[in-house]
């Protein structure tokens, strides 16, 4: 038996299917700082199933002994919690490896006997799912060959399910390009198509919180809310990843994906159930509504920003354009901002301000919605000369929580309102579980819910918003780059943006 140690006061949860992990690309980074730590979270929490196993499939070659030393050490630096020896001694007696070329038939061919005989020995009923820690060029390759060998035909009641990482394509035209090669080979219930943003129980909490209290309901509409601002800040550069991040930038890397699942959240109507697909029909109605932006609305509703040499955390941080495997003279975005608007009965006249970029000033992810301010009238005899607006945030990382500012009299004999804050955090009202933000969406996968996966047509309606972007960006090169300093809160073309309407960001320092 593998032993466990379940969250204290959590119901015991039905442990995962059956099954072998395939991870092609394991000996990326992705496998050994978070697939790794949280399969093990999973075991730890007793929601992995007895009959499992782990198969990496990558170019080098590898003993599975040496994979498994190499996959031990690691685990001592990234896992989230200490593991202990008994579930680590269980892994590494499930842990195999298969080395090979991705374009190598003989590998496929390889791969297919090693896992009947992995099948047979840990007695997973044929349950296969592959997870694509790979770079975007070889997800096709891949499942073609696959295919090609029998490894994605579900015969005798086992099932088979690929996991594919963003980015999911870098425009409309290779997003549907690669969503029609896979359907060569799967069906769309076998393609899961992974936002580890999904996996943070902020982000999973928007649901219950929207659905499951009768108070904020009513008023999730036009005619109490004025907008909202998404922003997902980061205080990173580009890192390792310069030679990925000047083929995608910002937009591409974080908007169709990342945000625009926030928007869908956000905005969505109440599904009929939490079944997958009703979850998603919802979503999906909310990325069709979005406007894509014609080339005049792309002026003045898209700001892009690269930032430059400054001070980030009492330290020297490097322009962009000296980072490693960037061109010195790059055009590529690190900063975006945009306002969308939705064309549906709900939030007709309603902006959504999103906002991301990298070496900001601060960590920050966060919903904020931003009520009508009430009727002054009552107060027209008094000392207040304004009322300051209701808002509610959603804060998605790094401190989970919500917070609702309202209007309360300051204490005294004359009539003064000040602004005070109703604040609930994770971290004070539940034990918190240690967490890559991937165990949840792992999970799901072996039991075949694909609430928090994208859906082609999901997928295809982001791209068709970010389209036209990208054209009119292509065409217009930015005047000024950089426009910001490493470690400040934006680019000042983001603030007129927002000035436009009478708005204002609300800080990254809170």
């Amino acid at each position: 038996m593998i032993p466990h140690t379940p969250a204290t006061g959590s119901p015991p949860g039905r442990r995962s299917d059956p099954c072998v992990m395939v991870i092609c690309g394991a000996g990326g980074d992705l496998t050994h700082r978070k697939l790794l730590p949280a399969l093990c979270n999973l075991a730890q929490a007793g929601l992995l199933s007895e009959q499992f196993a782990i198969l990496g499939f990558s170019r080098g070659a590898r003993s599975d002994e040496e994979f498994r030393k190499e996959l031990t050490g690691d685990m001592q630096k990234f896992a989230t919690t200490p593991i202990e020896p008994e579930i680590w001694k269980w892994f590494l007696e499930r842990i195999y490896y298969h080395g090979g070329d991705f374009k190598d038939s003989a590998a496929y061919t390889a791969l297919a006997q090693r896992l009947k005989k992995l099948d047979e020995k840990h007695e997973t009923r044929g349950n296969f799912f592959y997870y694509m820690a790979t770079a975007p060029e070889f997800f096709a390759e891949i499942v073609s060959r696959l295919h090609a060998v029998g490894l994605t035909r579900e015969t005798e009641g086992g099932w088979r399910r690929v996991v594919v990482e963003k980015p999911f394509g870098r425009d409309l035209e290779s997003a549907r390009a690669l969503n029609v090669e896979l359907r060569r080979y799967l069906e769309e219930r076998q393609i899961y198509r992974i936002d580890h943003y999904l996996g943070k129980e902020t982000v999973q909490n928007i649901l219950v919180f929207r659905f499951s209290n009768g108070i904020f309901e009513p008023i999730w509409n036009r005619r109490y809310i004025d907008h909202v601002q998404i922003t997902l800040a980061e205080t990173v550069g580009v890192e390792r990843r310069g030679d990925y991040y000047e083929r995608y930038g910002a937009l591409r890397d974080m908007v169709p994906n990342h945000l625009f699942q926030l928007v869908s959240l956000t905005a969505m109507e109440p599904p009929v159930s939490f079944q997958a697909d009703a979850v998603r029909d919802e979503q999906a109605k909310v990325l069709h509504a979005i406007q894509p932006p014609t080339p005049e609305k792309v002026l003045l509703t898209t700001i892009r920003g690269q930032y430059g040499a400054g001070m980030l955390e009492g330290a020297k941080a490097p322009e962009y354009r000296s980072e490693p495997k960037v061109d010195p003279r790059s055009n590529t975005e690190t900063f975006v901002a945009l306002k969308l608007t939705l064309d549906n009965w709900r939030w007709a006249d309603v902006p959504f301000y999103l906002r991301t970029g990298k070496r900001l000033s601060r960590r920050y992810t966060e919903i904020a919605i931003q009520f009508r301010r009430a009727p002054f009238i009552l107060f027209r005899n008094t000392p207040v000369d304004r009322l300051r607006t209701n808002r509610l945030v959603i804060r998605i990382a790094p401190d989970e929580g919500i917070s609702l500012r309202f209007g309360a009299k300051v204490p005294g004999p004359i009539m003064n309102i000040g602004a005070v804050e109703m604040n609930f955090s994770y971290v004070d009202y539940f034990k918190t579980v240690p967490s890559t933000g991937y165990e949840r969406l792992l999970y799901d996968a072996m039991m075949g819910d694909a609430t928090l996966f994208q859906r082609a047509d999901m997928l295809e309606a982001a791209w068709e918003v970010i389209q036209p972007i990208l054209d009119i960006w292509k065409v217009l090169p930015p005047r000024q780059f950089p426009n910001y300093a490493a470690g400040s809160m934006r680019p000042g073309e983001a603030d007129e943006l927002m000035q436009k309407d009478g708005r204002e960001w609300r800080p990254l320092d809170g």
